[in-house]
């Protein structure tokens, strides 16, 4: 059967790889900027129409196949790029980093060009029009300093006190806010909000160690700033150094690989990377980058105050990661991650109370492994635990909203289900057991034999209001299911009524 299956599944992926290409090729079309791609042995891969707009190419002076020194050639013989710069371009090639450089149009339009490596040897370069952009941004730089000119020593003593008073009160105000925060959400939200008052004219981020700790997770971002979302601990020299770390362009000039690997950061002059350390410690970082211009003693006081920011921000990540650690702790069976018994039965009462007074219905299924005992017996508690662990994943994966599934204790297990009748409830509770059945868990290096459960249905509508006669009418059919000779589903209401 897999060897009738192989050739549809090739011609499969074959169709999928066209498919993609050509949505790439729209995507491409779609940009503003002219791209191109060339493969290990410098022959063109693909590129984009804009790029013959960009460049004031002709159709013929490019196309795929070509090799990428005739393609400076052609710049060279239009006199876009000197043979020398033509030389230094294929040297930058061959070095396997990223780079970038200016071409100068007849037209005069200036187009920036930026290189970076692919995987496989090859290269992506893009071809960006910045004229404008140039034009405004000299522009700007002088009318910047013009102003500056123009300004007092006594107005700029002035400005200076009135800043510190206002991140003084503005650290008061974030500490009182983190502080305030129940979850890691509404942390990151108040601290894209507070950063862009707390540091000015900076672009940030922060990051979050993943559970596994082998990566940091982009957490949230200020400053009009580009969250990455991953990047590598020991890409960072704070990290590996276990304090913060700040890159001056001018000075030392180590730059963080985190920065320097993406092209939209690699020209900083200067950055601040702050270890987030909570209770000893590290869990995250920050990482600011500071406008260009901006003056050193701009950038030093900045420094000192980012590094004040981030202990604030530091213990309120501890205390909500206490917090939650706490509450998961007191609410969850560790061995399947489901509700725990407390948690559940708290659940049903808050659940028939809002029933009671809405008049609406609940149901509640009780279910528990077939046969458990001998899982444990002639396999031994560790494949008694990964069948345990089994049936909650398939919980996990059928109830993960709404619904409150739980370990009642041993092998038992509980389903909560709002507004849900009893007959509805039964096609759940079926559609659970057919589930269940169909897993195969492994453990060692074979299979454990089929798992199987039995479900007891009950309501609230025909049992309640009181949570110990639906508890009992979910276990009277729980044990009727027994009887019938397991794997099966049997509704409380149903016998009762019989």
């Amino acid at each position: 059967m897999l060897e009738q299956r192989a050739p549809l599944m090739a011609e499969r992926s074959v169709n999928t790889d066209v498919i993609r290409r050509e949505q790439m090729l729209e995507i491409l079309n779609k940009m503003e900027q002219g791209i191109v791609v060339w493969d290990s042995d410098e022959n063109c891969l693909m590129f984009n129409e804009r790029i013959f707009v960009v460049l004031e190419l002709n159709p013929t002076d490019l196309h795929i196949g070509m090799k990428r020194e005739a393609f400076l050639e052609t710049a060279v013989r239009l006199q876009v790029i000197t043979a020398d710069s033509k030389k230094e371009a294929q040297a930058k090639f061959k070095s396997g980093q990223p780079f970038s450089f200016d071409r100068s149009l007849p037209s005069g339009k200036v187009i920036s060009s930026f290189a970076r490596p692919i995987s496989g040897g090859g290269y992506v370069v893009t071809f960006t029009d910045v004229t404008q952009f140039r034009k405004d941004a000299a522009d700007l730089v002088e009318a910047k300093k013009t102003a500056e000119r123009a300004e007092t020593k006594a107005l700029k003593m002035l400005a200076k006190e009135q800043a510190w008073r206002e991140e003084a009160k503005l650290l008061g105000d974030l500490d009182e806010w983190l502080q305030s925060c129940k979850s890691l959400s509404e942390l990151f939200e108040v601290v894209t909000q507070f950063m862009t008052k707390l540091l000015p004219d900076t672009a940030g981020e922060l990051y979050l160690y993943s559970n596994s700790r082998d990566v940091l997770d982009g957490a949230c971002v200020w400053g009009g700033g580009e969250v990455h979302e991953h990047i590598a601990p020991d890409s960072c020299w704070a990290l590996r150094r276990g304090r913060g770390y700040r890159y001056d362009a001018a000075g030392l000039g180590l730059q963080c690989s985190h920065v320097s690997d993406h092209p939209r950061d690699s020209k900083v002059d200067n950055s601040l990377c702050v270890p987030i350390v909570a209770h000893g410690d590290t869990v995250g970082l920050m990482h600011v980058v500071y406008p260009k211009g901006a003056s050193e003693a701009e950038v030093k006081q900045g420094y000192e105050f980012a590094l004040q920011c981030g202990e604030h921000i530091s213990l309120a990540i501890a205390n909500v990661k206490l917090r939650d650690e706490l509450h998961d702790q007191s609410t969850r069976d560790s061995l399947t991650r489901l509700y725990n018994r407390r948690y559940f039965l708290e659940a049903m009462r808050t659940e028939a109370s809002m029933a009671a007074r809405k008049r609406t219905d609940f149901s509640l299924l009780s279910f528990d492994a077939d046969k458990f005992k001998s899982f444990n017996d002639n396999h031994g508690h560790d494949a008694g635990d990964m069948v345990l662990r089994a049936i909650a994943d398939k919980m996990h994966e059928m109830f993960s909203e709404g619904a409150t599934p739980c370990r009642f204790g041993g092998e038992e297990f509980s389903v909560l289900l709002p507004n849900v009748s009893a007959e509805e409830a039964y096609g759940v509770a079926d559609e659970l057991r057919r589930a269940v059945e169909e897993t195969t868990v492994r453990y060692g290096a074979g299979e454990l034999p089929p798992v199987t459960i039995s479900i007891g249905v009950a309501s609230f509508s025909n049992h309640g209001p009181l949570l110990q006669d639906i508890i009992n009418a979910a276990d009277r059919a729980l044990y009727q299911a027994k009887k019938d000779g397991r794997n099966c589903v049997r509704c409380a209401s149903a016998l009762e009524a019989g």
